[in-house]
């Protein structure tokens, strides 16, 4: 099966959060698979710069953008296995930035879509079966297939599936501007077309024209069709709810793996993690100059500091919090109010907290690697990888119970002493205080059952293989639903 990823981010090349991850990881396991899979992205000046001598010159081609010509340059690289094709315009990507300006973001994407689908076929070297999309950079790509292409007899073999990784941001204009950049005749200018209350939306528009729609976890794929979690699209998601797809992202279980991670200072795995924790949260609190105290639990959270991720209610209880004999370090970037807050937090317990406002991937491994118990309070999560990289390292989550935090964290039975984690359900700050408390209550007093935790957190398998296996499923019936022959072997996964 040929399948082609088109999206604005992939990890390492340009990520700014999970998307990247996603992209850079979902193609490899398909093609470990035997299936080709490739990816299309932006040509962004960090890649250029960076990359400029792997990089190989396809072809040129100039694309009409409404009442714009402009130059598409189209590029490929082999990137560690993985075959990745670049559409190039200085004007559009030759920034510092991913991302611009909103408004110009709109005419950004809109050149970035249209001009993939003039490299599709002999252009490209490569006519995919699937065009997988992600997020709303993307999202216009099924309309313009219909109205551009399939309607005047062109493309008819290709089909598309459209992931959500956060429903949140949806690309929205002016009618007038993307009529324009887009070409589309009047009868996609509805609200049973591409417009959600009075304007174009590419998120709404990739829901309504692919062929399934898929979400980064099951339980956000039922949370985004609440008024809650719906941003806007619930209506619509619910009812075409019968191509809506949860299934769970994997990590990279052979780079997060603590036997073999070069950034800790010790490496441990199921048998001897107690003694190589150890190892590493005492290694951690001397070059933080934090006392070290081997015995002392060990509190993390690795974050983008936004709303979303839940710092508010960390900083509502962190006083209360470090009255009790525990350590704290928060590893993040993001809004400048909660980074100054967390701060000051530090400041008024410089003997057992540490806000280091910084991105640091190696320091962030370390992090999971010392830790005893990982914060993820979100106040909703698509999906989430931390809190799997952290299972993997025999750190215990304390999540809020949504989204991909409630599908990979089995909270903490005590009279079974079953689970992977702690969980709260609400909003709440005192409610993350508590299970906050729980976790430090059991590994106080109940180191066995503590032990089982850990040990079957880092047991579980967050690999790619399984996800890879759902999305396959996916192609797998958008093709004989349309009527096409299904190519390519049936998916394996490492057991088999």
């Amino acid at each position: 099966m040929n399948i082609l990823f088109l999206s604005s981010e992939m990890s390492p090349l340009a990520k700014s959060g999970g998307l990247g991850d996603v992209v850079a990881a979902l193609p490899r396991a398909l093609r470990e698979a035997g299936h080709d899979a490739r990816v299309i992205m932006p040509l962004y000046k960090r890649i250029k710069d960076k990359y400029r001598e792997d990089l190989e010159f396809v072809r040129w081609a100039m694309i009409k953008l409404g009442w714009r010509t402009m130059y598409s340059g189209l590029f490929k690289m082999d990137y560690e296995g993985l075959p990745v094709y670049f559409i190039d315009n200085e004007y559009y990507f030759g920034h510092d930035a991913l991302y611009v300006d909103y408004s110009f973001d709109i005419e950004r994407f809109a050149f970035f879509q249209r001009a993939v689908l003039e490299t599709l076929g002999e252009p490209l070297g490569f006519m995919p079966n699937i065009l997988h999309l992600n997020d709303w950079q993307t999202g216009m790509v099924p309309v313009l297939l219909e109205a551009h292409y399939k309607h005047h007899g062109y493309l008819q073999e290709l089909e598309t599936v459209f992931t959500i990784h956060n429903l949140k941001y949806q690309g929205i204009h002016g009618r007038e501007r993307v009529q324009d950049l887009f070409e589309l005749p009047d009868r996609y200018m509805s609200e049973s077309g591409i417009m959600k209350d009075g304007v174009p939306n590419f998120m709404k528009t990739g829901i309504q024209y692919a062929n399934r729609v898929t979400t980064v976890s099951p339980t956000y794929a039922k949370e985004i069709m609440l008024d809650y979690y719906g941003e806007g699209l619930n209506g619509l998601l619910g009812a075409q709810s019968w191509k809506v797809i949860g299934i769970l992202n994997g990590i990279d279980m052979e780079s997060y793996n603590p036997s073999t991670d070069k950034a800790l200072s010790k490496n441990y795995n199921r048998i001897n993690w107690r003694s190589g924790k150890e190892a590493n949260k005492l290694s951690l609190a001397k070059d933080l100059g934090l006392a070290a105290k081997a015995d002392t639990p060990l509190l993390v959270l690795i974050s983008r500091l936004s709303e979303q991720k839940g710092p508010d209610l960390l900083l509502r209880i962190g006083d209360e919090l470090l009255e009790d004999d525990i350590q704290l370090i928060v590893l993040g970037t993001g809004d400048a109010n909660y980074e100054s807050e967390l701060r000051l937090l530090a400041e008024r317990h410089p003997d057992k907290m540490r806000a280091i406002i910084d991105f640091d991937e190696d320091l962030a491994r370390r992090l999971y690697a010392a830790a005893d118990l990982f914060m993820m309070p979100s106040l909703f999560e698509p999906c989430g990888l931390s809190q799997m990289i952290a299972m993997r390292y025999g750190a215990l989550p304390v999540v809020r119970e949504t989204g991909g935090l409630r599908d990979t964290v089995e909270p903490y039975n005590k009279y079974t002493g079953e689970g992977t984690g702690f969980s709260f359900a609400n909003i709440n700050a005192h409610e993350f205080l508590f299970a906050l408390q729980t976790g430090l209550d059991l590994y106080r007093n109940n180191r066995q059952h503590w032990a089982k935790l850990v040990r079957t957190a880092m047991g579980k398998d967050f690999s790619w293989a399984k996800s890879a296996q759902k999305y396959l499923d996916t192609y797998t019936v958008i093709l004989e639903e349309t009527g096409h022959e299904v190519p390519g072997p049936e998916l394996k996964t490492k057991e088999d």
